[in-house]
């Protein structure tokens, strides 16, 4: 049988908002998969009002990564950006460019209620990057890194339930022109993404991000396919993209009897 690289992101396990209510029930969704890659977002390792709940979180989802699935590799996000050294990865001799995708915002969140800190953080540390390294891809994301890690939980870290909604909704939905920036956020991703791409990794075809709870791909003018793995959350749920030596195919996420399997296909490439 041939490698079956498997992508995944966005799990945001332990948020209420997740609908993984064990990580044991995302074993089904290894089945054929050689390798797990994990693209960021995969807990919340922030800065948070419980540091006792954020670590019991943190060694239960990498011991159960690092048993129980198969051999993974995390790559950080905006809500665990310390969770690995990695940031970036390319497979399929380079076509392939994976990184979470908050990069390609200079407010990380363009919907969120950090925004407008967020940017004023992200120029100030790109200011203090000398600047020969500052167009740098690891430079940069490694000064993304530090802002997210200085921006706190908001609803993520709240126990109570009915809490959670309220401070769920005052951070996502409310005011209602926050909408309005998830559906720009949502279309300006794929140009933003693509060129990305086409400036660190000019020789790829593809570029895997996820951020932005959009599954889907995105055939860009410039010649990178865009594909996003979507989330483990509402409403439109997510994603898992396989990378085999011939192919990438881009399959939906189906939650059955409280597991996660792997349902219909969405598109399939080939790789050259």
């Amino acid at each position: 049988m041939p490698d079956v690289i498997r992508i995944l992101s966005d799990l945001h396990y332990g948020d209420r908002g997740s609908r993984i209510p064990s990580l044991p029930s995302l074993m089904p969704l290894f089945d054929g998969a050689s390798s797990l890659v994990l693209n960021g977002d995969t807990i919340d390792t922030r800065p948070g009002p419980y540091p006792t709940v954020t670590a019991a979180l943190r060694a239960e989802t990498l011991d159960f990564f690092s048993v129980s699935a198969p051999p993974s590799t995390l790559l950080t996000g905006n809500h665990d950006p310390d969770i690995s050294s990695r940031h970036t990865l390319d497979l399929a001799g380079g076509q392939i460019f994976v990184t979470h995708g908050d990069i390609i915002f200079e407010d990380l969140v363009p919907w969120g209620q950090d925004a407008s800190f967020a940017r004023q953080r992200v120029q100030e540390e790109l200011a203090a990057v000398p600047p020969a390294e500052r167009d740098q891809l690891d430079a940069r994301l490694a000064a993304y890194r530090r802002v997210a890690a200085s921006i706190p939980q908001r609803h993520q870290a709240e126990r109570n339930p009915w809490k959670y909604n309220a401070s769920f909704i005052r951070d996502t939905v409310w005011p209602p022109g926050r909408v309005l920036r998830v559906l720009r956020a949502w279309r300006r991703a794929p140009g933003l993404a693509a060129a990305l791409t086409r400036h660190y990794r000019p020789q790829a075809r593809f570029v895997v991000i996820g951020h932005i709870h959009h599954p889907g791909y995105w055939r860009m003018p410039n010649g990178v396919t865009v594909l996003n793995t979507g989330s483990f959350g509402l409403p439109l749920g997510g994603c898992v993209i396989d990378v085999r030596p011939e192919r990438v195919t881009l399959q939906r996420i189906a939650q059955r009897r409280g597991e996660f399997r792997l349902g219909r296909t969405v598109a399939e490439f080939a790789l050259v």
